[in-house]
């Protein structure tokens, strides 16, 4: 692994202006990074990291790097490019339990975060570091959001969520688990009792269904419910999943990790949306990609699906009448996902749109005075390091707010 990484940063060529950069949501400071690596400055490089993606441990290993970073890497159009995820994977990971999370003068100021996941494991971390105090408010008895509940263990250890608990608790940060905001407790109870800002970092934790007959079966389950803990699901031999987004290449090599001997993943088109990374991975594992199938209903024998009609270059202009059954034990639904309402219904003035994503300006605030929202909430069902991206602007727009200067 050392020499790997040593080789892989030898390879850099320190562009002047550097596409990998462009290229990473939260813009990380790649060139940077590689040579204080070089100059084995390990722990000022780590630093670096951190400053600029409190999850860059995370985002080492579950990020697209393939159309981030490395996508856009110049060594890339003709070769190979300069893969940084394994480097930044070497740096994060060393430096999380090195040294602990900054923890800021205390300025009199307080927010509350609603949600654990990478959204608001970000603005906690930042706002502390602003000498913010901060209490996070957790539905579960754990922290982490999709980071625990979402992404399988075999791509994103468990132990990783676990280290930063550790150094938030450690940096004078406040979890407050098992507690839902939008039943007894309410974002109107946060502001009165003296939080300056409250923060919506909550994701999008419910599936969309398909609205075809059969979803209510007992051999049907919805993709990210079924990541949460997939040992307590039976699958059978046989697996149909519905969606070939990021979500279904999760579900599928997870059910082929936990007794399934075949798995289908169905799309409606030609096109599959996941990464390629982990459509490769999927393939490898064992699933199988099958295109141009628009699911009609579920009924004992597996999914019924229309057959798609489609044109010399391999674009949908219809589907056949004829019904066509696909035989599966379990069939499991991943075709997107949207935020929950819970905080909408019990929020007066709280807008969301069409989608129930939250309405934010530009520095992140809601349609609520002094509550503010990023990630998956606002953006609907994307990246963990998106999420970072729209929480480190959400955490400008809440110390602007709060008279706070940085």
């Amino acid at each position: 692994m050392a020499l790997h990484i040593i080789e892989e940063a030898n390879r850099c060529l320190g562009c002047k202006n550097p596409q990998c950069v462009e290229g990473c949501p939260v813009h990380t400071p790649i060139p940077q990074v590689i040579q204080l690596f070089k100059e084995r400055r390990l722990n000022e490089a780590g630093e670096l990291l951190r400053r600029n993606n409190p999850m860059s441990a995370v985002c080492a290993l579950v990020c697209n790097h393939a159309a981030q970073c490395e996508g856009h890497c110049v060594l890339g159009k003709k070769g190979n490019p300069v893969h940084f995820s394994a480097i930044e994977s070497y740096l994060s990971d060393m430096y999380l339990d090195r040294f602990p999370l900054w923890q800021g003068v205390p300025i009199g100021r307080r927010v509350a975060v609603i949600g654990s996941g990478p959204a608001g494991l970000t603005v906690a971390v930042l706002l502390r570091k602003a000498g913010v105090e901060v209490t996070i408010f957790e539905l579960h008895s754990r922290i982490g959001g999709v980071m625990e509940y979402g992404i399988p263990a075999f791509r994103l250890p468990r132990t990783y969520v676990a280290r930063y608990y550790k150094r938030m608790l450690e940096a004078g940060i406040n979890v407050r688990l098992n507690t839902t905001v939008g039943e007894s407790l309410r974002i109107g109870d946060l502001l009165r009792d003296g939080y300056n800002a409250v923060f919506i970092g909550t994701g999008a934790g419910r599936a969309k269904k398909l609205g075809t007959p059969g979803e209510t079966r007992a051999n049907v389950y919805f993709g990210i419910d079924y990541l949460k803990t997939p040992e307590v699901c039976p699958v059978g031999d046989r697996v149909a999943v519905i969606g070939v987004g990021n979500v279904g290449m999760d579900v599928a090599r997870t059910v082929l990790r936990n007794g399934a001997r075949e798995v289908k993943l169905y799309a409606r088109s030609c096109h599959v949306s996941a990464s390629s990374d982990e459509v490769e991975y999927t393939l490898l594992d064992g699933g199988e990609i099958v295109t141009g199938k628009l699911i009609q209903a579920i009924n004992d024998v597996g999914p019924v699906f229309k057959n798609a009609i489609l044109d010399e270059d391999g674009r949908v202009t219809g589907y056949e009448d004829e019904l066509w059954q696909a035989e599966a034990d379990t069939t499991i639904i991943c075709v997107s996902q949207m935020p929950k309402n819970k905080l909408e219904l019990t929020t007066p003035g709280l807008q969301t749109d069409d989608r129930g994503l939250l309405v934010v300006d530009e520095n992140c605030m809601t349609t609520v005075d002094g509550v503010f929202g990023a990630g998956d909430v606002v953006l609907g069902a994307m990246t963990v390091v998106h999420a970072v991206e729209g929480a480190k602007r959400a955490v400008r727009g809440m110390l602007d707010y709060m008279g706070v200067q940085v």
